[in-house]
């Protein structure tokens, strides 16, 4: 019973923290990015360059959404319906919510964090949102879709950062905008609303070639922060540790750390030096994010325990990391 209230808790909280990705991942867009015009990269960073060229018409949140249900087929089938349901989730949150927030926001906000601080500031704090947004979704099973599913599939099959796939598939599409019209909407300098014509219609503008230019490099700018904010992510929350245990209760705490925590253990043999007394040193590898619960359950059976914890900077096996690419066909056929 306790071990399936574990796993429950365990598959809520990583909806949650899907759930609050996505959110990041708009906000970042519908504040920063989206009222300074930027293009980023991915399904986003097209869908924003549709709609930069429709004057609005086409908003993000319907094409991000027609864009993301082609890939979908494609995760589902490669990856797995798990990875595959929280996904079509992700796209669904995202697609309203970029439809959606832009418009609840005040344009007080706006105008206060992005338009006064200039494009350069907002193409910054929005790809650290952006960033974080899909790094804390990739790292709970889900996605924001687009690039970053391809990017997963990849990943899967070569030992290569997801960052560094999604980073080379956005400066092809970023580049790309210097081929597309952008109609730019005007915006009151003092207010930050969006200044409306004789018909209620927005006032806009054909952005002019320099300014596009300009905003190719900003948007590589963007993706250059988002991927390395995304690779940071994932490092930290996939980051391992290994500990080194001595304890005159080794048995109990080996005991615990096998049924309760479900790690493995390695005893080693060893010998205090001063003292001329045989010993047992556990050694165990644990994920990083683990290590305060490990040290408070090892702390409750020994206090005098004597630790040593040092980071590791790759750790392959059961319930790690897998050693990806293909095995060559030699070292899987058995010789008769």
């Amino acid at each position: 019973m306790p071990k399936h209230k574990k796993s429950s808790w365990t598959l809520v909280k990583e909806w949650l923290l899907v759930s609050l990705g996505i959110l990041i991942y708009v906000a970042g867009w519908s504040i920063f990015l989206i009222p300074n015009n930027l293009v980023g990269g991915g399904v986003s960073g097209i869908s924003s360059i549709i709609q930069y060229a429709t004057a609005g018409k086409i908003q993000m949140g319907y094409t991000y959404f027609v864009l993301n249900a082609i890939l979908l087929v494609a995760a589902v089938v490669i990856i797995g319906m798990g990875f595959g349901a929280k996904t079509i989730f992700a796209i669904v949150l995202a697609s309203i919510g970029l439809r959606v927030l832009p418009e609840l926001i005040p344009s007080e906000i706006i105008q206060a964090l992005a338009l006064q601080n200039g494009k350069l500031m907002s193409t910054i704090m929005g790809g650290i949102m952006a960033g974080i947004g899909i790094g804390m979704s990739i790292s709970n099973g889900g996605s924001t879709g687009g690039t970053d599913i391809i990017a997963i599939i990849y990943t899967r099959y070569r030992n290569v950062s997801p960052g560094k796939v999604i980073l080379f598939l956005d400066f092809i599409i970023i580049l790309s905008s210097l081929f597309v019209p952008s109609v730019v909407q005007n915006y009151d300098p003092e207010t930050g609303k969006v200044l409306l014509g004789p018909d209620g219609e927005p006032l806009t503008h054909l952005m002019p070639w320099a300014e596009k230019v300009t905003t190719v490099v900003y948007g590589l700018i963007l993706v250059t922060v988002n991927s390395q904010v995304i690779d940071m992510y994932l490092s930290g929350s996939q980051q391992s540790v290994q500990l080194f245990i001595l304890s005159k209760h080794s048995d109990k705490i080996a005991e615990m750390i096998t049924h309760e925590l479900h790690r493995g253990v390695t005893v080693l043999d060893g010998k205090g030096w001063y003292s001329q007394k045989k010993t047992e040193v556990l050694m165990v590898l644990t994920r990083k994010t683990d290590l305060n619960l490990l040290l408070r359950h090892i702390k409750s059976i020994d206090k005098e325990a004597f630790l040593s914890v040092s980071s590791v900077s790759g750790v392959y096996g059961k319930g790690f990391d897998r050693i990806k690419g293909n095995v060559p066909a030699e070292n899987n056929s058995e010789k008769a």
